[in-house]
C-alpha cells in the first residue's frame, strides 16, 4: 500500500480552484486501487494535508498522470502560497477498529 500526503499553504480559492479540486477527487476516487482519503489542518501553522491511500504504486501513478493532475500542479500558484508532495510506502497498519479509516481492518501486523 502507498500514501500520497499533499500539504499546501492556502491563498484565496476562486470558483476555478473548487471546479478542479472535485475533478481531481473524482478522478482520483474511480481509479482501481483507490482505498480512500483524509485531509487534515494544522491550526498553529494554518497548513492543510490532503492523504490518500493506494492499494499499489501504479495506482498512484494513474492519478499523477492524469490531465487534471496535471493541470492543477501547472495553476497551483494562483491558489497555494506554497506546497509538498510526500509518496510513502505504508509498512504497517493496525487499529482497534474504534474509528473510521480508509485501512480499517488491513491489519499488518
Amino acid at each position: 500500500m502507498f500514501t500520497s500526503t499533499f500539504t499546501f499553504a492556502k491563498r484565496d480559492y476562486d470558483a476555478d480552484f473548487f471546479a478542479l479540486d472535485e475533478r481531481i477527487a473524482q478522478v482520483a476516487r474511480a481509479i482501481p486501487g483507490y482505498l480512500g482519503e483524509e485531509a487534515w489542518e494544522n491550526a498553529a501553522t494554518g497548513l492543510i494535508s490532503n492523504v490518500y491511500y493506494w492499494d499499489s504504486k501504479e495506482a498512484l501513478q494513474q492519478l499523477m498522470e492524469h490531465p487534471s493532475h496535471r493541470e492543477a500542479k501547472q495553476a497551483q500558484a494562483r491558489w497555494l502560497k506554497g506546497y509538498q508532495v510526500v509518496i510513502a510506502e505504508v509498512v504497517g497498519t493496525y487499529g482497534d477498529g474504534g474509528i473510521a479509516h480508509p485501512l480499517a481492518g488491513r491489519d499488518t501486523r
